[in-house]
């Protein structure tokens, strides 16, 4: 299975038919927050849907340029996105954080962990402050999106804190050291 933007990209075909282009716009617009989807990810996906049987061209134009194919979702592809969206994700995700990464390695190498948390802590407070303005004029969609990143970014502070407060014996532990 992917790991969530091309079954994004797969269930937009359900709303109606679409070009890639099309269909990059339609998943800029409201998914992608944080950095636009490349045109050679749209169609790489939709070569995949095509040959894995989710989705068909509907038709090819030819024009100036490359063939312009519309693409349909098809029974199979919605079973996909059915499962995709049903499916709970997996806890587990959500512990793969480069910033613990980062905080551990500076540990381990010397490096002070306390400046990368203080600095991951100022660029947080200033995403924060950015969504909360933003909460302002959102649509209620964007109001979903909005309060999803800014709940995860107010536990990561949480961490960060807490994380801050067990510098010392953390980097013992990683050293294996006693403290």
């Amino acid at each position: 299975m992917f790991v969530g933007t091309s079954e994004t990209l797969l269930a937009l075909l359900e709303r109606e038919p679409a070009h890639g282009y099309t269909l990059k716009r339609r998943y800029d617009e409201r998914f992608a927050r944080a950095k636009p989807l490349a045109f050679g990810q749209v169609y790489a996906s939709l070569a995949r849907f095509e040959k894995r049987g989710w989705a068909h061209a509907l038709e090819v134009e030819a024009g100036e340029g490359p063939e312009r194919k519309r693409y349909r979702i098809t029974p199979e592809g919605v079973a996909v996105v059915d499962h995709w969206v049903f499916e709970p994700q997996q806890p587990v995700e959500f512990a793969a954080s480069t910033l613990f990464a980062r905080v551990s390695i500076a540990l381990m190498s010397g490096r002070s962990a306390r400046e990368a948390l203080d600095k991951q802590r100022a660029t947080h407070l200033v995403r924060m402050r950015e969504l909360t303005t933003a909460r302002k004029s959102a649509d209620p969609a964007e109001m979903l999106a909005i309060t999803y990143e800014l709940s995860h970014l107010d536990a990561d502070l949480r961490w960060i804190e807490e994380a801050g407060s067990r510098l010392a014996d953390a980097k013992h532990a990683l050293l294996g050291e006693q403290p």
